[in-house]
């Protein structure tokens, strides 16, 4: 990792879609990366959250994936992008040109364990997760034979202070699973969407699947004909549409509904609840065969089965729970942010209880479009700050 900058005008946390959107717009306004600003990023690489989606996930399988704003100029686009490529190798390797081609300098893996304030300025204070050497300790044991001993090293920790920050950390880092009794004493697999990396994983296994999502959706069209049992519950009715794609009032008014619930300070409602699923030639087929067809939600979990308030069950080897995730907002506990009603207070891309805290890619603004249009939003209104 290169060496970080004591103090700059904007820190941003977060190199996905929200953080390179607000960074571009930083560039066209001059400022530069490692003077003016700086961009922290957990990950290894570029990607954002798409360089942890499964292997078999592709552009034209997936949700829609928006250009950046100003990757045009590097002849590059999502919407020619090799649809027969894993989405997350198309995602990293555009990234990743992106980052290279407006010298965003992202300082990367870095653990942004804490933001606070320090007088006027914000004080990040990160974990450097690049590789450290071993230490090589070598002493004398008993009877004086050469011993040579190995000791982990200790994980460097950095501080930047800044006028401003954005933080663009999105919501993969925080997966939600609900609780229903009996968890503790399930034998098998709990994992969440966040966790599945392949479907012969669960060669031969019985699987239920929890969401009433497109992951989830994603999950029963990809275990068919490889799981020995499938099974789909849903907390609610799955709202189905008959179209292909989601219409843009539909799109309106659950970005209104967000777009709401930010200004309220209360936790964010599920996109999907207020859009419903569109019907794609593949999910229809799922549906026609039999294979998409949810059941209500359990009352719980035993060993190897879920059971139902009427006394029927499925057995289960593995339960995946796409249950959706939470803004990852821990490290700005610090700042006190965050309302009773669960949510951050949110207007315009800026925190009202701190002006100098900017959300990108909260609420409204989760797609990629919508991260497109908040980072030039957010950069206008620091640099009418600045």
């Amino acid at each position: 990792m290169m060496s970080v900058p004591d103090r700059v005008k904007v820190a941003v946390i977060g190199a996905g879609q929200a953080g390179l959107s607000v960074a571009f717009y930083l560039r066209r306004f001059e400022l530069v990366a490692d003077e003016d600003f700086v961009m922290l990023d957990r990950a290894p690489g570029p990607g954002g959250a798409w360089q942890h989606r499964w292997s078999s996930m592709k552009l034209g399988t997936a949700h829609k994936v928006n250009d950046l704003p100003g990757m045009a100029d590097l002849g590059l686009s999502f919407e020619t992008a090799d649809r027969s490529l894993p989405a997350r190798e198309v995602v990293a390797d555009y990234y990743g040109r992106f980052e290279q081609h407006y010298d965003l300098r992202v300082h990367r893996p870095v653990n942004v364990r804490r933001v606070s304030n320090a007088g006027p300025d914000i004080r990040i204070t990160f974990d450097d997760l690049s590789p450290q050497p071993v230490e090589e300790q070598r002493t004398r044991g008993f009877f004086g034979r050469r011993r040579t001993n190995f000791r982990e090293p200790e994980v460097p920790r950095g501080e930047v202070n800044a006028q401003f920050l954005v933080n663009a950390t999105g919501t993969w880092g925080s997966p939600f699973v609900p609780f229903y009794p009996g968890m503790g004493r399930f034998r098998g697999r709990h994992l969440h969407t966040s966790d599945f990396v392949d479907a012969e994983d669960f060669r031969d296994k019985h699987v239920v699947v929890v969401g009433g999502g497109t992951s989830a959706i994603g999950f029963m069209l990809e275990l068919e004909g490889v799981a020995a049992g499938l099974t789909w519950v849903s907390r609610r009715p799955i709202d189905w549409l008959d179209r292909m794609e989601l219409d843009l009032e539909g799109a309106s008014a659950a970005v209104a509904a967000q777009d709401e619930a930010a200004r309220s300070g209360r936790a964010l409602p599920s996109i999907v609840s207020g859009t419903g699923v569109p019907k794609s030639r593949r999910i229809a087929a799922g549906i026609e065969r039999g294979l998409l067809v949810a059941r209500p939600m359990f009352e719980r979990i035993e060993e190897d089965r879920v059971v139902w308030p009427d006394g029927s069950s499925a057995r289960a080897d593995a339960i995946i729970w796409a249950t959706g995730f939470r803004p990852e907002l821990r490290h700005l506990s610090p700042l006190k942010l965050r309302e009773k009603a669960g949510g951050v207070v949110i207007g315009q891309g800026a925190s009202w209880n701190d002006p100098r805290i900017f959300l990108a890619g909260y609420g409204p603004q989760a797609s990629t479009i919508g991260a497109s249009r908040a980072g030039r939003m957010i950069a206008r209104q620091i640099m009418a700050m600045l």
